[in-house]
């Protein structure tokens, strides 16, 4: 027969699980939306009596199921193209995630504590969340990938927030909706009968509600008036026509010389068929050309050509390299070129924020048997932050492939003048799981915190438009060809995220750290731990 605590242990462990796959239940494939506002109360009912190291491992479970549920696409990836056998790939995809869990296992840490008092538990729960989303998306390079609050990008009038506050605004709401669903729990049903006063158990339950409530109501109202306000504003903007290509080149024999010249002239026909679309630009997704774009003089002139026939803008996605004599190692960059009707090149962008074993090899000097899934050529070096493009009197914010997760590339290129982002991007790699629609549903936020409409060319889709009110205009399906066109209007003034950054995540940080002190001190004072 087992003891009473070790059935407490294997409920526990129970409820860890739960809230794991329910956070990944509130992200696309599943896109269970409604999921996310109440993931985190099982993990919270979990920790309330724990001590601080069976907390974390608590906490560490859910966060470990959560992200190799989220995540498992990367076996596929590292499989396929970085041609790691399974029994490596395995281990590679368990490390991520329990880098990834570590932060869930700090805040349930955290959560024993707060989660004892009725206002401390509503103020800490979306406070320390916050916090340690902050903090992963930029610690060891960053990796904020799926945030609580990316799960709602389809709602339309709760992610208008982000224009002041970024996703963390969404992500705060969201965790501040479990902390008041567990009290509520926790006051009327789950509290011992010694401990409760009958007198406010009902207020408690009332007053933990209605602050959520009060709060969403606020969201919602904000939200509502800033879409018609938008849509008024947007009515009279100016526009621009633009034609997204969307070639479908299989990953397998994009850089087979054999199939250079067949991948060339494909995007060009797609080009060309959107003529009768009068265009302003034609956009192509990231190393469209499966070349060195001005380097390899009979594929650039095929690319040359075909622009001046059109007559037309084209921003193209491209490998380069620069070679100085004297330097011994030639420099490779992701980029993307801007050419004009006259086939001349105005302008490059290069990649700022590579993806580590894609691009380039971290710490490689320790790690020399480590190797990159882009093997024909070396490391790729980065670009400078915030560079935008000029194209007439616009300039563009372009982000390439994943940058469009890190919400500070964007804000910087919009902070420095740009009023179009654009996206392009290569997701053949996750094939058709679920990578490609979390990606997309990531770049909606860039697009409404900055109050931009966002262009996005990806080789294997997801590729579309979206305005600066975060709707998807148009949306392509997944490996198909698509050439897509639409007039994206432009919208001049800086939004309040725009121009004051992060700041709420960073006071959000700045109150744990206090709570950690003080929570601390308080200890001491008692002769606790």
């Amino acid at each position: 027969m087992k003891s009473a605590s070790g059935m407490m242990d294997n409920k526990n462990w129970f409820l860890a699980i739960l809230s794991g796959v329910l956070l990944t239940c509130a992200f696309p494939k599943v896109g269970m939306w409604q999921v996310g506002w109440f993931a985190l109360v099982p993990l919270l009912m979990a920790v309330k009596d724990l001590a601080f190291g069976q907390a974390f491992r608590i906490g560490f479970a859910a966060g470990l199921v959560h992200f190799l549920t989220l995540l498992y696409w990367l076996l596929y990836t590292m499989q396929t193209y970085g041609g790691l056998p399974i029994y490596l790939a395995v281990p590679v995809l368990f490390l991520l995630s329990a880098y990834m869990a570590i932060y869930i296992g700090l805040f349930a840490t955290l959560m024993t504590r707060w989660t004892k008092s009725f206002w401390g538990c509503l103020v800490a729960v979306p406070v320390f969340w916050v916090s340690l989303e902050y903090l992963r998306g930029f610690l060891f390079t960053g990796f904020p990938w799926s945030f609580l609050g990316y799960s709602q990008f389809n709602q339309l009038h709760i992610i208008q927030i982000s224009d002041i506050f970024g996703v963390y605004g969404i992500s705060f709401l969201m965790a501040l909706s479990n902390a008041a669903f567990f009290l509520v729990l926790e006051i009327t049903f789950i509290q011992k009968p010694s401990e409760r006063k009958k007198q406010i158990i009902p207020f408690r339950a009332v007053q933990a509600l209605s602050v959520f409530v009060v709060l969403l109501a606020a969201v919602w109202i904000y939200g509502k008036w800033q879409v018609a306000s938008f849509d008024h504003k947007l009515s009279q903007a100016p526009v621009r026509r633009i034609t997204v290509v969307q070639g479908n080149i299989d990953q397998a024999i994009k850089w087979d010389p054999a199939f250079q010249v067949e991948t060339t002239k494909k995007y060009i026909n797609l080009s060309l068929s959107a003529e009768k679309h009068n265009p302003d630009m034609v956009v192509w997704p990231e190393t469209a050309t499966p070349f060195y774009f001005l380097n390899d003089a009979p594929l650039t002139k095929i690319v040359i050509d075909a622009v001046a026939e059109m007559g037309k803008v084209f921003l193209i996605g491209s490998p380069s390299y620069t070679y100085e004599e004297g330097k011994k190692d030639v420099e490779y960059y992701n980029s993307a070129y801007l050419i004009d009707v006259e086939s001349k090149v105005i302008e490059k962008y290069d990649k700022v924020h590579l993806v580590p074993f894609g691009e380039y090899i971290p710490f490689k000097k320790w790690l020399p048997f480590l190797g990159k899934m882009v093997a024909h050529v070396g490391d790729f070096k980065p670009g400078k932050k915030g560079e935008t493009l000029l194209w007439k009197s616009d300039k563009l914010g372009v982000q390439i492939c994943f940058e469009i997760i890190f919400p500070d590339l964007s804000r910087a290129m919009v902070k420095n003048g740009a009023v179009i982002l654009i996206n392009i991007t290569n997701d053949a790699w996750f094939a058709k799981t679920s990578a490609p629609y979390q990606h997309f549903s990531m770049a909606v936020f860039r697009a409404v915190e900055n109050r931009r409409s966002l262009v996005r060319a990806a080789n294997t889709g997801i590729s579309g438009f979206v305005d600066p009110v975060g709707r998807v205009i148009q949306g392509s399906a997944l490996f198909e060809d698509a050439v897509l066109t639409e007039n994206i209007p432009i919208y001049h003034k800086k939004s309040l995220y725009t121009r004051f950054g992060d700041f709420f995540a960073v006071a959000c940080t700045l109150m744990s750290v206090i709570f950690i002190i003080t929570g601390s001190y308080k200890d001491k004072k008692r002769g606790g731990i």
